[in-house]
């Protein structure tokens, strides 16, 4: 699926860096770091506007204040019927809280896929928003993060702060 009309998009600034928003026709499309490994180019954001992002960076300041747990916005996601599938998973993680691709793979039905889950984590275009930072190894231990793993730490870090819970 190819995500068609009107782009726009703009920069905020936040505790983990610069995040590119990204709109289709006023709805929130792609929310990317700087130095995303999938980050899409830069002429598919379309032009800069920040009206369609109002509600986007209240909510976003409100997560990185501690004020909000999860996020209510209207998202259309860019991916394969799979990847869409894992990316509203992704959604039903409790803040705070973390689970395995393995498991993750388990709740789409899919028991043998952590990997295939684990590449379609990798392929969140809405990052942050759509929790794929609290996804972890077999093991517990952090492994691979679009952002990095000292931004997957520092989201981590966050939302333990906030929830008061041991995440491991």
């Amino acid at each position: 699926m190819t995500l068609a009309g009107h782009r726009t998009h703009t920069v905020v600034d936040s505790p983990v860096g610069p995040l590119t928003l990204v709109a289709a026709d006023g709805t929130l499309v792609g929310l990317y770091m700087r130095r995303q490994r999938h980050r899409p180019p830069e002429e598919t954001f379309g032009e800069p506007d920040p009206e369609p992002f109002t509600e986007v960076v209240e909510q976003l300041r409100a997560y990185f204040d501690g004020r909000l747990t999860a996020f209510e916005l209207p998202m259309v996601f860019d991916g394969t019927p799979f990847q869409r599938r894992v990316w509203a998973a992704l959604r039903d993680i409790p803040y705070g809280e973390t689970i395995t691709y393995g498991q993750l793979a388990d709740r789409i039905g899919q028991p043998s896929a952590a990997r295939a889950v684990g590449l379609a984590n990798g392929k969140n275009p809405i990052g942050i928003i759509v929790p794929c930072h609290r996804v972890v190894g077999s093991t517990g231990h952090l492994t691979g993060y679009g952002g990095g793993l000292a931004t997957k730490q520092q989201l981590l870090d966050l939302e333990r702060g906030v929830a008061g819970a041991c995440l491991f």
